[in-house]
């Protein structure tokens, strides 16, 4: 999905019959107060999302979601009429606010019987909130299916604000009201908000507590988490703003009909550590241990704005301001994307979306129109949303608002029209109060050694960028961080959660020897990388790369790869409007082969469907997409995509060096019909020669399976990631679990050496492309099985070769077995560190 993209086409969130929204008996729907849509009469139990975007609302009553797409359309699916009554029976909510969630992914699940037997009707309805800005076309008028194109919605060009949207007068009036209905201001009593405030030319906003939102924005009025009989204050300002008031007063003193009671959320207490003498706890959010001076990063300080500037002149300088941000962030999406780095790519997709957002420009509009500057204007309206999130009960949103003081300084950076640039030398660890995406992506290029946060969160966008740079960073340390002497040397410990303030002599010494050891070593590894990785009695491991494009493959083949040991050809099918013709496929295949060499390259058909869809590829949505149809499966629906695939990977020179590796196979006669197929479309193009066709052993079916799919198999290739989640039924990307899901297991080891056995009987050869492969406490373990090939990140290929040089194969062959029976992976991993130490 391109986030700039104006147009956009919303599958169906649930199976049934189209209807037209007038024909749903209920005037607030019906009118239109809420925004333009279309209606389903459910047959199915399960509501999924019409497209891809971020969840900004959640019903407390869990029977709605409001979603905002990338090209900014607000889109609220809510589950039947008067279900908010039900006070949240019968619906199970599947996502939360501030999650980022794909086209087809479950949103909530509910009873269908006991909710149809309990609401009005199950009529189901998805609304445009802000379908003023957009035109709509619906695709489908009869019953459709999930996933099925259901309305196309265009995105109108905006034009320029004129001063006719701004108040005429300054004449104002202002009342105190309670909200008289049941629930509060959720959706519909919000939306008839919004219709009466659209009547009158006048501006109007509500405010409650230390919270205002224009009356014209559903999602701001939503947000401000109003309850039943809470006092709110409407402030209105233009020439009729006397009648503007008296309606507002009336429409929101006035009850809609029986509501249910919101539910307060819960916040966790928060947990402190026991204090400790020069010593700062935190939280780790990304590991690693340094020691170097501590430097405090100065926010950035706008000097005083005295106002009466030209609003045209401001306007342009901002919308100037935002066309160089965006680019800026394409051309950070575009590295992501080169090194298919889907949480990077997520980030800055978000801080594209933030940057159409209308609140945020309408705000700094008005402030324009006002006379303030367009650094000012822009940064008061970012202001105010942060104060919205971090006011709400919800802990995910509050990181979010650091989304938004990213694009406040990447803006006003802009604005004031200089390179920003900390003045940090190489090798600092920086103290911040927060820090933003955009930071850490230039401190990381400044050479800073680590961060020393005082808020921030561990399921941050910065710690997750953190991780993926090696830059050790603890959040949470509170804000005595801030107050501490700029140039003091310290010891930054994130594997333990400690900053220790005054570390001795021996102390820094102990841990610049270590660091300077870890870095020595590197660079050995690095040195002698090209070299062939032989055990001590001489048997040959291949240490090949994971890549996803021909960039990545130019890194492995410099970085000593002895080849391809997995080219994820997804990279080609993601990030479009149309699949890549066949001819586009085989040059980027070509391309592949072409810069490693001699060296062999193995070549993954595509593998999407269930969790990873395709924009182009409209596929049924599924309860549970890692079980559903996805990999090799594909073809059974999609025979057409695959058969391209091979004619372009056949196609390729020297077809010997090319290996074709196919996803999710499960039995035999999958792998049958995909060597016939590659043998029929061979005879099409006249080609005699074959390349090897292989399996990847990733479902336990398969590694059950080994001896037989190796008789027609020319190798195998065990996906570790995979074959751990469903081997352990764990999600490795639960929160709760995802540190559980441990290929050490003793249940994944006898896999792995049953696939091993299996492939020998028939003299077939066994890699490891998934996480296991690159982890240098298994390595001794996966020789000793009978692996005789590790495919990791470009990266570690010198580091994995120096592991397999200190090892004896013999001996990891005899000590590797007694590690089948051991009780679980943390006695694994206690015993490899015992036998074979790092």
């Amino acid at each position: 999905m391109h986030n700039n993209n104006n147009d956009l086409t919303l599958g169906a969130p649930l199976s049934g019959p189209v209807l037209p929204l007038r024909n749903v008996p209920d005037p607030v729907f019906a009118t239109g107060a809420m925004g333009d849509g279309i209606a389903i009469d459910p047959l199915n139990d399960t509501l999924h999302a019409p497209c891809a975007g971020q969840v900004i609302q959640v019903a407390r009553t869990g029977h709605a979601v409001t979603l905002r797409a990338d090209n900014g359309a607000e889109v609220l699916l809510h589950l039947g009429l008067d279900t908010v009554e039900l006070k949240g029976k019968g619906f199970e909510l599947l996502v939360q606010e501030g999650q980022r969630v794909s086209a087809g992914q479950p949103l909530l699940r509910f009873d269908l019987d006991y909710v149809a037997q309990h609401c009005r009707s199950l009529i189901s309805l998805l609304i445009l909130t802000n379908s003023e800005g957009f035109e709509q076309r619906p695709l489908s008028l009869g019953a459709v299916k999930i996933g099925e194109p259901l309305l196309h919605i265009t995105r109108r060009s905006q034009a320029p604000a004129s001063s006719s949207s701004a108040p005429g007068s300054a004449e104002q009036a202002s009342a105190r009201v309670r909200v008289a209905h049941r629930g509060g201001l959720h959706a519909r009593p919000a939306a008839l908000v919004r219709q009466c405030a659209a009547g009158f030319a006048s501006q109007s906003q509500l405010s409650f507590k230390d919270k205002s939102a224009p009356c014209t924005s559903l999602v701001a009025l939503m947000g401000l988490g109003i309850g039943e009989q809470d006092e709110v204050l409407v402030s209105c300002q233009g020439a009729d703003c006397q009648a503007a008031l008296q309606a507002l007063l009336k429409t929101l003193g006035t009850a809609l009909e029986s509501d249910a009671h919101p539910t307060p959320a819960v916040v966790a207490p928060s947990i402190r550590r026991p204090a400790e003498d020069g010593v700062l706890h935190g939280v780790c959010a990304a590991p690693g241990l340094i020691a170097g001076p501590l430097l405090r990063l100065e926010a950035m300080q706008l000097p005083e704005d005295l106002g009466q500037h030209q609003p045209h002149e401001q306007r342009q300088a901002l919308e100037k301001a935002l066309e160089q941000v965006r680019a800026d962030i394409h051309q950070t999406l575009d590295q992501a994307r080169r090194r298919h780095n889907q949480e990077e790519q997520d980030i800055f997709n978000a801080h594209l979306a933030l940057l159409e957002d209308p609140t945020l420009l309408d705000a700094a509009h008005a402030a324009i129109a006002q006379g303030r500057a367009a650094t000012h204007a822009w940064s008061a309206a970012i202001a105010e949303q942060c104060q919205v999130l971090q006011g709400l009960d919800n802990s995910l949103l509050a990181e979010r608002a650091n989304d938004l003081r990213d694009l406040q300084q990447r803006v006003l950076r802009a604005l004031l029209g200089t390179t920003w640039h900390y003045d940090l030398p190489p090798g600092a660890l920086v103290a911040a109060d927060e820090l933003t995406p955009s930071d850490l992506l230039q401190l990381s290029a400044q050479g800073v050694a680590g961060l020393c946060l005082a808020a921030g969160g561990a399921t941050s966008h910065v710690a997750i960028l953190a991780r993926g740079k090696g830059l050790p960073c603890l959040v949470a340390l509170g804000q005595e961080v801030l107050h501490l002497d700029s140039g003091r040397q310290v010891v930054l410990d994130a594997d333990g959660g400690r900053l220790e303030l005054a570390p001795d002599p021996q102390r820094l010494q102990q841990v610049q020897e270590a660091h300077r050891a870890r870095l020595q070593r590197r660079a050995l590894q690095q040195q002698q990388a090209t070299e062939p990785a032989l055990t001590r009695d001489g048997l040959v491991i291949e240490v090949a790369a994971n890549v996803a494009s021909s960039d990545e493959a130019r890194d492995a083949h410099l970085g000593g790869a002895d080849g391809i040991g997995l080219l994820r050809t997804e990279f080609l099918f993601v990030d479009r409007q149309h699949a890549p013709d066949q001819a586009e496929q085989r040059q980027a295949y070509q391309d592949v082969l072409d810069t490693m060499g001699d060296k062999p390259v193995i070549i993954r058909t595509i593998d999407v469907g269930g969790d990873k869809q395709l924009d182009y590829l409209p596929l049924p949505a599924e309860a549970n997409p890692v079980l559903g149809l996805r990999g090799i499966r594909l073809a059974q629906a999609r025979p057409e995509l695959l058969d391209q695939q091979l004619r372009a990977l056949l196609q390729v020179a020297p077809l010997e060096r090319c290996r074709i590796m196919l996803p999710m196979v499960t039995e035999v006669a999958e792998l049958l019909h995909i060597r016939q197929r590659l043998d029929a479309l061979a005879r099409e193009l006249g080609i005699a020669q074959r390349p090897e066709l292989g399996v990847m052993i990733e479902v336990p079916a398969a590694a059950l399976m080994a001896e037989q799919l190796a008789e027609h198999a020319d190798f195998l290739s065990i996906g570790t990631n995979d074959l751990s989640q469903y081997t352990l039924a764990m999600d490795r990307d639960h929160a709760g679990l995802a540190a559980r899901v441990d290929a050490l297991h003793p249940a994944l080891l006898r896999l792995i050496a049953q696939t091993c056995a299996g492939a020998r009987r028939h003299g077939r050869w066994v890699g490891v492309c998934g996480a296991l492969a690159s982890d240098p406490l298994a390595t001794p373990v996966l020789i000793g099985l009978g692996i005789s090939e590790l495919s990791v990140s470009p990266p570690q290929v010198g580091e994995l070769k120096d592991r397999v040089r200190q090892l004896d194969a013999g001996q990891c062959r005899h000590l590797s077995q007694t590690l089948l029976d051991l009780p679980g992976a943390a006695a694994v991993r206690q015993a490899c560190a015992e036998h074979w130490p790092l």
